[in-house]
C-alpha cells in the first residue's frame, strides 16, 4: 500500500467517500479534525502537502472541497488565504491603533500580542475605541492573530483636522488622517463661519454608522494655507500628543524659581570646581548633560554629569503623572513639545552655564583600550564652565586661533575628551558595533515662514565625542542595575528576526557578499560592522547598507535585558536624558534607591508608595510598552510634519526633472528621493515603462518581463516632478531615465536579436 493510500485509509470516513466519488478526497471531517489537530490555520499547498495530493486532479478536487466548505460555513478563510475551522475563537479586550502603514491593530488589555483588524473592518471602529474582538483559538508563532470587532465598548471624544469644504450645497471636512475612512459633515450652524478650503479642527459629536457619514462641529479654524505651524497643530491632534498642563501640575510648580535652593546641595558632592561643559547644537534650549576628562596613569577619569530630574519629579505627582503620559518630548522643526513643563526642562534642570545645578554623576576609570575599569554613581551639584558648540569643539580642536584664545582654559579639557574618543571609537570598531551612515536632513526657512532650503545636517567630531561619551554611562548604568539586581527599564535591540535574516543571506549572496556567519545560526554585530567595512569603497554600498539597515529590528524599552545588538553591548539603557525621556527618569530613581539603602529583594520605594518587587515588574512591563509606543508616536507626528513641509515645498517644481536616487522598491512601483532636495515620492509601476514589471522582494527591484530592464534599490535615476497632494502627503514622480536599466534593458535586447539570427541561421 502506498503512502498516500495509507494516509487517506485513517480517514474514517474513506469508505463513504470512495462510494461517492472515484478518485476520493480526503472528507469534510478529516480536514475538520486535521486543522484542530495541528492548531494552525493551513494554505491550500500546506493542505495538499499534508494530506500528500501531488496530481493535478488532486489538487483541483480538494480546492473544491474547501471552497464547499467555506460556503457551508464549516471553513473560515484568514488572510494569506489560510483555512481554520468555523467556531474555535476566543474574546479580546482591547485598544484600537493606526500605525504608520496604515494598518489597524488591537492592543490587548493583558498585554498580549497584537491583533491585526483586516482592511475591510467596520467603519465604526476608529484608532482610540476600546473593543472586543473575536480572534481564532490558534497557536501561529509565525503571523500575527487576526481579529474581528464583535463590540465597541467606548468611542472617546474625537478630534481631527482637515479642510473644510463647501460643494452641491453641502458642507463637510475632508480629513488628513487616514483612520477616517468618511468625510465629516457639519452642519452650517456649527461651522465657525469657516470658509471653503480652510484648514479647521473638527469635533466628531455623532459616529458614523453603516448608513450614515460622521458629524461633527468645527472648533478651532487654523489657517487657509497649509504652513508650519498649522502642520505643527495637525500632528498634535492627528496623533493626540498632550499639549497642555494640568490645573493641578501648575499649582506644583508655581513657586518653582531657576535657582537652586541652598538646602539643594545637602548631601551631595561638591563639583563646582570642576571644569564641566556643555556641548550641544546651536538651537538646543535643555541642557541635559555636562563632561569633563583627565588623563590617568592608567587612561582617563570620564565623568558624565546628567540633570537630576528627580529630584524635581517624584513619584505620584501630577508632575510625575504628565511626564509619564508625555513619555518624552517631540521635537517639530520651529517647535517643541517638553515633557517636562519649561520652568525645569529650560530652567531649573538645564545645566546653564555659570549656574548651581543639580546632577547625577557617573564617574568612570577607563583604561587605555578603552575598556571601562571601574564606575561609580552619585548625586552631586556642579557649575557648567561654558556651554559649548559642536561646531565650536570642532573648530577648536582643527586649531580654529580665535575660538582656542577665547576658551584658552577649556582646551586642554576637550584635548583630553578628543584623546579619549580615539581609543573609544577604537574599542568601538573592536567589540564590533555596527556603524551606519545615514543622513539627517534640517529645514530652513525664510522671513516669510516658508522653506529656503533642505540641507543635510553633517556630523562633526564633536557630535561623535558627546556620543561616545553617553555610551558609555549608559552601559555602565546597565552594568549596576544588573549588579545590584534592580527592577528597571533596558534598551534592547534584538538581532535579525530568521525570516529577514534567510532573505537577506540571499540578497548577498546573489552580489557575491556574505554576512561572515559561517557555520553559525545568528549573525552577531561584528559580521555586520566587517560587512559594511569591506563594502565602503563600493558604488553600491548606499544599497547595501539600507538592506542590512532594514533587516534589523526596532530597540525598543523592556524591564528584561536582552542586550543591545547595533551597538554590541550585552546590557545596555538610557541614563543621560531624563529632562527630555521618561525611561531615564525611572533609571535615575532606581539607582539612587540603592545609593539611599533603600532598596532589597522584596520592596522598592522608587514608584508611587512601597511596591513589592512583583508588582513593580508588572509596573515597568507596563511603562516600558508605554514609552516604546510614545517614543514611535513622536516619530510618527515629526515625520508628517516634515513631510508635510517638504510636499509644500516640492510643489513649486511640478514639471521640472530632478536627480534621484531609488530609496524603496514595493510591487505598485518606486520610491525616489530627490538627490539636492532629500524629498521622497513614488514613481508609480504605470508610470516606468510599457512593460509589464515583476517585483522581487528578496532583491529588492522590479523587473520587465519583456524588455529585460531592472529597478533596484539605490540605483541613480532621472524623475519629474508630475503631483504633489499636500493634504494627502503625496508626491507623484514619472521615471524619465534610469540609466543602469536602460542599459540592462538594451543589452537584453541585442541578447535577444543574437538568438532570434542565429535560430533564423539554422533553418
Amino acid at each position: 500500500m502506498t503512502t498516500t493510500k495509507r494516509k487517506r485509509a485513517r480517514d474514517p470516513h474513506a469508505a463513504r467517500e470512495a462510494e461517492k466519488y472515484a478518485k476520493p478526497v480526503p472528507s469534510r471531517e478529516y480536514i475538520l479534525a486535521h486543522l484542530h489537530s495541528t492548531n494552525k490555520p493551513s494554505s491550500l499547498s500546506q493542505i495538499c502537502t499534508d494530506f500528500e495530493l501531488s496530481t493535478e486532479e488532486d489538487i483541483e478536487a480538494i480546492r473544491r472541497r474547501l471552497k464547499a466548505m467555506l460556503r457551508d460555513g464549516q471553513l473560515e478563510q484568514l488572510s494569506r488565504r489560510r483555512y481554520w475551522p468555523v467556531g474555535r475563537h476566543v474574546l479580546v479586550r482591547g485598544v484600537v491603533t493606526l500605525d504608520r502603514k496604515n494598518i489597524m491593530w488591537v492592543v490587548p488589555d493583558d498585554r498580549s500580542a497584537r491583533i491585526v483588524l483586516p482592511h475591510f473592518t467596520d467603519k465604526n471602529v476608529m484608532s482610540g475605541n476600546k473593543v472586543i474582538v473575536s480572534v481564532p483559538d490558534v497557536a501561529d508563532d509565525n503571523q500575527p492573530r487576526e481579529g474581528k470587532v464583535v463590540e465597541v465598548l467606548e468611542q472617546p471624544d474625537v478630534i481631527t483636522t482637515g479642510r473644510y469644504v463647501v460643494e452641491g450645497g453641502a458642507s463637510f471636512v475632508v480629513p488628513f488622517s487616514k483612520e477616517f475612512m468618511n468625510d465629516i459633515v457639519v452642519p452650517v450652524d456649527k461651522n465657525m463661519h469657516a470658509q471653503n478650503g480652510q484648514i479647521v479642527v473638527v469635533e466628531i459629536s455623532a459616529q458614523h454608522s453603516n448608513r450614515a457619514d460622521p458629524v461633527g462641529r468645527i472648533v478651532e479654524i487654523l489657517g487657509d494655507e497649509r504652513n508650519k505651524e498649522v502642520e505643527i497643530e495637525s500632528a498634535i491632534r492627528k496623533y493626540r500628543l498632550p499639549n497642555s498642563w494640568s490645573a493641578e501640575l501648575l499649582v506644583e510648580i508655581k513657586n518653582l524659581t531657576e535657582t537652586v535652593p541652598q538646602d539643594a546641595h545637602a548631601n551631595r558632592v561638591d563639583l563646582r570646581e570642576l571644569p564641566l561643559v556643555t556641548i550641544d547644537g546651536e538651537d538646543a534650549r535643555d541642557f541635559d548633560d555636562a563632561v569633563f576628562c583627565l588623563p590617568t596613569s592608567g587612561g582617563w577619569r570620564l565623568y558624565v554629569a546628567i540633570a537630576d530630574v528627580s529630584h524635581y519629579v517624584k513619584p505620584g505627582t501630577a508632575l510625575d503623572h504628565e511626564a509619564y503620559n508625555r513619555g518624552n518630548s517631540v521635537y517639530f522643526p520651529t517647535r517643541v513639545l517638553p515633557m517636562l513643563p519649561e520652568i525645569l526642562s529650560n530652567g531649573l534642570c538645564s545645566l546653564k552655564p555659570d549656574e548651581d545645578r543639580l546632577c547625577m554623576v557617573c564617574e568612570m576609570n577607563i583604561s587605555k583600550s578603552g575598556k571601562i575599569s571601574q564606575y561609580r554613581f552619585y548625586p552631586a551639584v556642579m557649575r557648567s564652565k561654558a556651554r559649548l558648540t559642536y561646531n565650536k569643539v570642532a573648530s577648536i580642536l582643527q586649531g580654529d586661533t580665535m575660538l582656542r584664545t577665547q576658551y584658552a582654559a577649556l582646551v586642554p579639557d576637550l584635548e583630553h575628551l578628543h584623546d579619549l574618543y580615539n581609543v573609544l571609537r577604537e574599542e568601538r570598531s573592536k567589540r564590533g558595533a555596527i556603524d551606519f551612515e545615514t543622513v539627517e536632513t534640517k529645514i530652513l526657512f525664510g522671513k516669510n515662514g516658508t522653506i529656503s532650503t533642505i540641507e543635510p545636517v553633517e556630523r562633526n567630531v564633536a557630535h561623535k565625542i558627546i556620543e561616545e561619551c553617553m555610551l558609555c554611562a549608559n552601559v555602565s548604568t546597565a552594568k549596576f542595575l544588573d549588579k545590584y539586581k534592580i527592577p528597571s527599564l533596558y534598551r534592547n535591540h534584538q538581532g535579525p528576526l530568521e525570516e529577514k535574516l534567510a532573505d537577506l543571506k540571499v540578497f548577498l549572496r546573489e552580489i557575491g557578499l556574505s554576512l561572515g556567519t559561517g557555520k553559525k545560526k545568528q549573525p552577531e554585530p561584528f559580521d555586520y560592522g566587517q560587512l559594511l567595512e569591506q563594502i565602503k569603497d563600493r558604488p553600491d554600498y548606499k544599497m547595501i547598507q539600507t538592506v542590512l539597515l532594514r533587516s534589523l529590528c526596532q530597540a525598543v524599552y523592556a524591564p528584561d535585558n536582552i542586550g543591545h545588538f547595533g551597538l554590541a553591548y550585552d546590557a545596555y539603557t538610557h541614563f543621560t536624558s531624563p529632562i527630555r525621556r521618561y525611561p531615564d527618569l525611572i533609571v535615575h530613581r532606581q539607582i539612587k534607591t540603592v545609593l539611599s539603602g533603600k532598596w532589597n529583594e522584596k520592596v522598592c520605594t522608587t514608584t508611587a508608595g512601597n511596591k513589592s518587587v512583583e508588582k513593580l515588574d508588572e509596573q515597568l512591563e507596563e511603562v516600558a510598552q508605554h514609552c516604546s509606543v510614545t517614543e514611535r508616536r513622536a516619530d510618527d507626528a515629526t515625520r508628517d510634519v516634515i513631510m508635510s513641509l517638504k510636499c509644500q515645498y516640492i510643489k513649486q517644481h511640478v514639471g521640472e526633472v530632478f536627480a534621484g536616487v531609488i530609496s524603496g522598491v514595493t510591487h505598485f512601483g518606486l520610491f525616489v528621493e530627490l538627490t539636492d532636495y532629500y524629498v521622497d515620492g513614488l514613481v508609480h509601476i504605470a508610470n516606468i515603462d510599457q512593460d509589464y514589471y515583476v517585483y522581487d522582494a528578496i532583491h529588492h527591484r522590479l523587473v520587465g518581463e519583456r524588455s529585460g530592464a531592472v529597478y533596484s534599490l539605490g540605483m541613480p535615476v532621472k524623475v519629474r516632478v508630475d503631483k504633489v497632494n499636500t493634504d494627502e502627503l503625496k508626491i507623484d514622480f514619472t521615471l524619465v531615465l534610469g540609466a543602469r536599466a536602460q542599459k540592462k534593458a538594451h543589452k537584453k535586447t541585442q541578447e535577444r536579436k543574437k538568438q532570434k539570427q542565429k535560430k533564423s541561421k539554422r533553418r
